[in-house]
């Protein structure tokens, strides 16, 4: 959902984290990938202007992400 928001494809998401394709598209697919890899993904999307919104601050009361 983050990396809709930002209008990027999984290209431009790797691209941005400095991971390969196959491993944003295994996170799309909610395997387990390391903490630092998750990291750097979190990190891109919030450089981009991507607001992660934790349990209970989304509009659902689940969480969810805004664009700043």
């Amino acid at each position: 959902m983050a990396r809709a928001a930002v209008g990027w494809g999984v290209r431009d998401l790797a691209k941005a984290a400095g991971v390969s394709v196959d491993t944003i598209s295994r996170l799309e697919r909610g395997e387990e990938l390391l903490p630092r890899t998750i990291a750097a993904i979190h990190a891109a999307l919030e450089n981009s202007g991507v607001i992660f919104l934790a349990d209970g601050q989304s509009v659902d009361g689940g969480p969810g992400v805004r664009l700043k």
